[in-house]
C-alpha cells in the first residue's frame, strides 16, 4: 500500500522550507506546521562527542537527529514545538520553539538531573530518560559528559571498556 493510499500525503516543499525543516508524512485533515530541525551547530556539537565513542552512529530520527550504539539511542535531540506531541510543552507550558537533549541516566546522576529543575526535565514516558533545553547558557563540556554516561548506560560491556582503557 502506498503512503497516498494510506490516507497520508507529504507536506510541505523542501525548496520553499527554512534549513533543517525537511518533508513530513501527516494524516490527511490534520493542519500541522513543518517540523523544525535542530540546528547544524546544535547537530555538530553533539556529534563530535557522541561519534568519538566505540561503535557510535548518527541517523535521522522521526524528529531530529539520534545518536545510537547497537541499536539503542543514548542521546536524541529535536525541536520541541507547538503542533506537535512534546513531554517537555507538556511539563513545562513553553510555547515557543525549544530544542531539547533527551539522553539516559541511573542512579544518583538520574536522580539530582530529574529533580535539578531547568534546564533539565524529566519525561513521563521513561523511568531513564533526562531531558536538557539547549539553549545559549548551555555548557558544551557538561553535554558530551552526559552524552558519555548515556552511552556507558546503553553500550554493551564490552564497548564500555573501551572507554576506560
Amino acid at each position: 500500500m502506498t503512503s497516498v493510499a494510506a490516507g497520508l500525503w507529504p507536506v510541505g516543499d523542501e525548496e520553499e522550507l527554512p534549513p533543517r525543516v525537511g518533508m513530513r508524512w501527516q494524516t490527511r485533515g490534520v493542519s500541522r506546521p513543518p517540523r523544525i530541525e535542530p540546528s547544524g551547530d546544535v547537530v555538530a556539537r553533539i556529534a563530535s562527542a557522541a561519534l568519538a565513542l566505540p561503535d557510535a552512529y548518527e541517523e535521522d530520527a522521526w524528529t531530529g537527529v539520534r545518536w545510537r550504539v547497537r541499536n539503542k539511542t543514548f542521546a536524541h535531540v529535536l525541536v520541541a514545538q507547538e503542533g506537535y506531541t512534546s513531554a517537555y510543552r507538556d511539563l513545562t507550558g513553553v510555547t515557543e520553539p525549544t530544542t531539547v537533549l533527551t539522553f539516559r541516566s541511573s542512579g544518583d546522576e538520574l536522580l539530582a538531573l530529574a529533580n535539578a529543575g531547568p534546564p533539565f526535565y524529566h519525561p513521563p514516558w521513561s523511568p531513564t530518560v533526562v531531558g536538557m533545553v539547549l539553549d545559549e547558557d548551555t555548557g558544551w563540556d557538561e553535554v558530551a559528559e552526559l552524552v558519555t554516561e548515556s552511552y556507558r548506560f546503553c553500550a554493551p560491556q564490552k564497548l564500555r571498556r573501551l572507554l576506560d582503557q
